[in-house]
């Protein structure tokens, strides 16, 4: 039964998961974003407490 021989098809794999683990990700990671991440303000909300009207 050919599909039983793994000659062929383990090169495969192993080739494919080398190109999946190696290069893609070097190039998705060499992207940069449009808008890079500014700081947020770390300035306190002034909070006043509620008065019931009962």
């Amino acid at each position: 039964m050919p599909q039983l021989n793994p000659n062929p098809w383990f090169a495969i794999l192993v080739f494919s998961w080398l190109i999946f683990l190696t290069i893609i990700p070097t190039k998705i990671l060499s992207h940069t974003t449009p808008n890079e991440p500014s700081q947020m303000s770390e300035e306190k909300h002034k909070t006043e407490p509620w008065d019931w009207p009962w």
